[in-house]
């Protein structure tokens, strides 16, 4: 594994889990929303944001997080390995909650100054509508790819036993 995108929904754990598979096989770690967001919620330009992630999936080695699904198509490409968090949408949003709760007045380590953790109805919808958005286009993409990718589906149980086996 050199290349490896983590997926999921708001709240599946993409980051942490990014986080602890990079540390384990010792390389870097890219978050995408600490590239597309910029201080206060602003969002890189449309026109521009596919060179920002060219540059990024043109390294050598990353565990990247992130949906973006207007770029996902060009970084399954380029990666080796694509990882889906499949959590359920009420545990998804609990574990939303609970993160705008435990960042109140904080910005998480992964955002640029000013994004503050907000949680409004519009999110909670935007979650609890994303199985219906991953069916119709990361799901399809990620079949494409599966029979020249390693492709995994692993909800918290399996993800959890996945990391205590990568060496």
């Amino acid at each position: 594994m050199k290349r490896v995108l983590v997926l999921g929904n708001a709240g599946a754990g993409k980051s942490s889990f990014a986080e602890a598979l990079a540390g384990k096989i010792g390389i870097p770690c890219i978050h995408l929303d600490s590239h597309y967001w910029r201080p206060n919620w602003v969002p890189t330009p449309r026109e521009e944001w596919p060179s920002v992630v060219r540059r990024l999936i043109d390294r050598d080695e990353w565990v990247m997080d992130g949906n973006y699904s207007t770029t996902l198509e060009e970084r399954i490409q380029r990666a080796d390995t694509a990882i889906y968090l499949r959590v359920r949408r009420p545990i998804a949003l609990w574990r939303v909650v609970r993160r705008r709760i435990l960042y109140r007045g904080r910005v998480r380590p992964e955002l640029p100054e000013g994004c503050y953790e907000k949680v409004n109805l519009e999110f909670l919808k935007w979650i609890w509508n994303h199985p219906r958005r991953a069916k119709r286009g990361t799901f399809p993409i990620l079949e494409r790819y599966s029979d020249s990718k390693v492709v995994l589906y692993l909800d918290p149980r399996e993800a959890r036993e996945f990391l205590h086996s990568v060496a």
